[in-house]
């Protein structure tokens, strides 16, 4: 491994906590160290502990095993020329040696919510022990093999900083310790206020207090992106450990001050917590253990038939033509495993939630429910959705479901049109795969009042029209579809009036309304009368939808209009959110116009890693996702290539050509999850011209959901 590996990893815990780094072990973003504590979580995320820069000597010379970037663009030291080999499965393993010795790292978060005891989750719990065990900590353990007796000097490197941010030294910030039996507390200082305390225990060495500052990192992929691009760490000491032959040192750093009825940890520590938490997904997932870190699926969690569209006019694609994860596939069983890592617990609605992507998102509404068929349908999390879609159902208001919940007491967040009826979308979805009745019964009146306040006007001036019967809205300043990007107070992709994909979703959610009525009314929820007639307005309604959803057929594209615009005006721009259109459960548009936007998008929006959002042949479109933040957001939407569109295209590929195999080839984006960008993940967004390069968070909840929906 001559050459500096900048691949990157991450780890999670269930609660928004995080740790990531490269493969090379140097880091070059303000998001890689060891220990980001959620401390409200899934927020709150608070980098405290960086690393540890490691040394090793051997027969009285002493290798540097650390990379590190410095603001004056050195290198040093160069510990990854000495990197022998990197594993990411079942953690993250690091292998350095010569010819006499060789040292491996492992580094585990452990699970840190949800079960009887702090130390063994219950695995399959939604929610968690009370708030004091909550439990944010990371597990180290080095292991030397030689043929001489070595010792190993493990500095650490410390911070108490915002998640975004970077940490600058200066004489209001310090940093207390407090030195115990084979463990230290460490806590910030910052203007006289107290930060976050958290413990390092270790099972053998001595520890130096040896306080000095480091200064001038230099963060390499935030100079890119032109954003802070400098960091400085603090070291409280070291810790020196002799090791013979064959032995191994396990660490672990913990948010909380030193608790003496925590047990002592020992060199099986470690393999215990991976054990742990390979049962855990074992009983999520339904594997058995075949061998080490293998596992086999001892009952299949996988409905046979995917959860596919009917189009209102045309057959089901047959289950033999659907593209899914084989249950017992490794490929499947990584999938699942980088699914989880977006599940995570928010303690403001003390429920579970969807972070949108790591590293710098929090969870969203229309993310969330667009990703809960991948992440909790497919592989029968049923009552993970059912939990999400409760708690975003208690949260409507006027109509609305949130985009975003707040960290502390305080309304959530409404500033999206197309959140409730995803909503809508995914409890049907959710309806199908369960046949849960008493659950539509129980959330029915949310139904209803997301339909009233569409119809009757809510916020932003939604309305549906009265004379198309289409939905429509007009603020200024704002975005509230999923091309959401504004600078200042200026929407980069505004559309104003009526979105093609909006419509569409109204259509569906219409026929939803009329087919779950007539069922309450055959089971004699509710009134049975009353539900008839809405069950027969809603149909009438959905019909009406339907013949105005022509009104965005471009007859001379063959194409869908993307929005009709509040004076009417229609425009014409390729994008994909007529895919979306002919994607939901219901489809409002005919075989023919089907095949005719399917063959536009597949010639100008497809790509390896999903679909461009423009045209390249369009003066706005935008190649490359770069830049400083302004140059990236004007690019977001305008060409940027979205991985989680692969999954509508699929849907509606197979809808319209279900005889026909998908012009699609798998193997780059089966690639790109296993050997690239984040390893065992999916990127966010690539660029839309080639190479199509990968941008944006390394892992991204909805890419990885829409890949489990239909890969196999």
């Amino acid at each position: 491994m001559a050459d500096l590996d900048t691949r990157e990893w991450v780890l999670t815990n269930g609660l928004g906590s995080f740790a990531s780094g490269t493969v090379s072990d140097v880091r070059t973003r303000t998001y890689h160290g060891w220990l980001f504590a959620a401390t409200n979580p899934p927020s709150g995320r608070t980098l405290l502990f960086s690393h540890l820069e490691a040394s090793l000597e051997v027969l009285g010379s002493v290798v540097a095993l650390g990379t590190n970037f410095w603001g004056n663009g050195q290198i040093e030291p160069t510990g990854y020329e000495l990197l022998r080999s990197f594993d990411i499965s079942p953690v993250p393993k690091w292998t350095w040696g010569q010819d006499n010795w060789q040292l491996t790292r492992q580094l585990m978060m452990p699970y840190g919510w949800g079960g009887s005891s702090e130390e063994n989750p219950t695995p399959h719990s939604l929610l968690p022990t009370p708030y004091s065990q909550f439990c944010h900590r990371i597990l180290i353990h080095y292991r030397y093999e030689g043929s001489h007796t070595a010792i190993l000097r493990l500095r650490l490197l410390i911070a108490e900083r915002d998640f975004h941010h970077q940490q600058t030294a200066g004489p209001k910030l310090q940093f207390s310790q407090m030195l115990g039996q084979q463990q230290v507390c460490l806590q910030a200082i910052n203007s006289g206020r107290f930060g976050i305390p958290w413990n390092l225990r270790w099972t053998q060495g001595n520890y130096q207090p040896d306080a000095v500052w480091y200064w001038h990192y230099g963060l390499p992929e935030e100079t890119k992106r032109g954003l802070g691009d400098k960091e400085d760490l603090y070291s409280p000491g070291y810790l020196i450990v002799t090791l013979q032959p064959g032995d191994a040192v396990t660490l672990e750093a913990r948010v909380g001050f030193p608790d003496s009825m925590l047990s002592v940890i020992t060199d099986k520590t470690f393999a215990e917590a991976v054990e742990a938490e390979q049962e855990r997904l074992s009983q999520i997932f339904g594997w058995g253990e075949r061998g080490g870190n293998q596992f086999k699926i001892q009952n299949s969690k996988f409905k046979i038939k995917e959860l596919l569209p009917p189009a209102s006019s045309l057959p089901l694609p047959s289950t033999d033509a659907i593209n899914r994860v084989s249950p017992h596939s490794p490929l499947s069983q990584q999938l699942l495993k980088a699914s989880d890592q977006f599940i995570v617990y928010r303690a403001s609605i003390a429920g579970p939630t969807v972070i949108a992507g790591y590293h710098w998102f929090n969870d969203w509404g229309r993310d969330t429910l667009i990703a809960l068929p991948g992440l909790a349908l497919v592989p029968q999390r049923f009552d993970l959705a059912k939990g999400v879609l409760r708690t975003f159902g208690h949260y409507c208001r006027y109509g609305l479901i949130p985009n975003a919940f707040p960290d502390v007491n305080g309304e959530p967040i409404y500033n999206s049109i197309d959140a409730a009826l995803w909503w809508i979308e995914t409890l049907g979805l959710y309806l199908e795969a369960t046949q849960d009745w008493n659950f539509l019964a129980e959330q029915f009146p949310v139904v209803q009042q997301i339909y009233k306040a569409f119809v009757g006007g809510t916020h932003f001036n939604i309305q549906v029209d009265a004379t198309d019967g289409l939905v429509s809205w007009d603020a200024r300043g704002v975005a509230l579809t999923w091309m959401d990007v504004v600078i200042g107070s200026h929407p980069v992709t505004p559309r104003y009036g009526k979105p093609v994909e909006i419509n569409a979703l109204w259509y569906s959610a219409l026929c939803w309304l009329s087919q779950w009525a007539e069922r309450l009314s055959q089971l004699e929820y509710g009134e049975p009368v009353r539900l008839t007639k809405q069950a027969q307005r809603y149909a009438q309604q959905a019909e009406h939808v339907k013949t105005s959803l022509q009104k965005f057929w471009n007859p001379q594209l063959g194409y869908l209009y993307d929005t009709i615009e509040p004076d009417d005006r229609r425009n014409f721009q390729i994008r994909p959110n007529a895919v979306l259109a002919l994607s939901l459960h219901h489809c409002g548009f005919s075989e023919q116009q089907g095949c005719q936007i399917l063959d536009l998008a597949t010639a100008s929006l497809l790509t390896p890693y999903g679909l461009r959002s423009l045209d390249p042949g369009d003066p706005e479109y935008k190649g490359k996702y770069q830049g400083n933040s302004e140059q990236r957001d004007r690019a977001y939407h305008q060409g940027t290539v979205w991985a989680w569109l692969i999954g509508p295209y699929i849907r509606a590929w197979q809808r319209f050509y279900p005889q026909r195999s998908l012009p699609f080839d798998w193997q780059p984006l089966r690639d790109h999850f296993l050997s690239d960008a984040c390893l065992s993940s999916i990127s966010e967004i690539f660029d839309g011209d080639l190479p199509h390069t990968p941008r944006g968070a390394i892992a991204q909840a909805w890419s990885v959901a829409e890949v489990i929906r239909h890969i196999k």
